[in-house]
């Protein structure tokens, strides 16, 4: 390994990431009692502008009346874009009146590293002055031509930030790609024309200690062809997808886990390789296959997720009243 390491910034179980329109407060509390690991409550696209302050509005009850946490959830509120004049107060009013109560704030539509230095600025500050004992993490959307030039000094950035995620839709847009649909593949292209894009990114979060998320697929309708997607960015490393759909969340819970199979394995291999090094040997064979110490850090990464699915179904402390 490099001297240089950057060691992963924050675990989070987030097999499976629920977009819920602040809008709609309906659509919120069956979110809270719903299988998703992740949740983020949209004041961006999912809400037209005559509807921003209202969302902000249901938000912001949400985060206060819910108990988020005591149902393992991790809760995020996706803000609008520093491009526009709803961000500065979709930041101050959700940070001063539930920042405590909250877990991550998603910057959409990142583009350079100074778009995160901003949003951390005021965070910093909101919780100095109001006291707030927790700790806000930063999620960056990796969704434009430049968001993309630039995912490897956006990843390095450091602070707050703890993941970045794949906006397929407004990455199309911005690379004025044709595509069938939001997440769907063109048959004009010979595979799949996300995967250059998606493994950039993901190699960025590995190398500086990000979590790597899957963005949205938008036919609902086509459960075959969410999985198909899923497995292409899981075989790359990505650790979890989102689900604009709440039919589309046991897809992901499955996808992203480790299957007991593989969990087996895994415990199998670290075994091994205990009984060879007692005997002095850097390698070993199991099922007719070598293996070795690169074979042991990728079997400690599916354990490490397999430990995290077995502690989500345990609450976390609940908020304070």
């Amino acid at each position: 390994m490099s001297h240089t390491i950057h060691h992963l910034r924050k675990l989070r179980l987030q097999r499976s990431e629920l977009a819920v329109p602040g809008s709609n407060p309906d659509m919120i509390s069956k979110a809270a009692d719903g299988a998703a690991d992740y949740i983020f409550l949209d004041i961006e696209d999912a809400v037209a502008p005559p509807d921003k302050e209202r969302a902000r509005k249901n938000i912001i009850e949400a985060l206060n009346q819910i108990d988020w946490r005591a149902r393992g959830k991790t809760i995020s509120v996706r803000i609008n874009g520093l491009d526009t004049h709803y961000m500065y107060r979709d930041v101050v009013d959700v940070m001063e009146q539930a920042g405590d109560r909250l877990d991550t704030i998603l910057v959409p539509k990142v583009g350079v590293p100074a778009d995160l230095y901003m949003v951390e600025a005021m965070v910093n500050q909101i919780e100095t002055a109001k006291g707030f004992k927790t700790r806000v993490g930063l999620e960056g959307l990796i969704e434009t031509a430049l968001g993309m030039a630039n995912v490897e000094a956006i990843a390095a950035y450091g602070g707050r930030l703890e993941a970045l995620h794949f906006g397929v839709a407004d990455y199309a847009a911005s690379c004025k790609a044709r595509t069938v649909s939001i997440g769907g593949l063109n048959p004009d292209y010979p595979g799949d024309q996300w995967h250059a894009a998606l493994s950039r990114m993901t190699v960025a979060c590995r190398a500086y200690g990000l979590r790597a998320i899957d963005g949205p697929f938008g036919d609902f309708s086509d459960p075959e062809a969410y999985i198909a997607a899923a497995r292409r960015a899981a075989a790359l490393g990505i650790e979890g997808k989102w689900a604009i759909h709440p039919t589309q969340i046991a897809l992901a819970n499955e996808v992203f886990s480790p299957p007991e199979k593989e969990v087996n394995r895994a415990r199998r291999i670290i075994e091994m390789l205990r009984e060879a090094e007692e005997q002095g040997k850097g390698a070993a064979a199991l099922d007719g296959k070598m293996i070795d110490a690169a074979s042991e850090r990728m079997a400690r990464n599916v354990l490490v997720m397999h430990d995290a699915i077995q502690q989500s179904t345990q609450p976390r402390p609940g908020l304070p009243n």
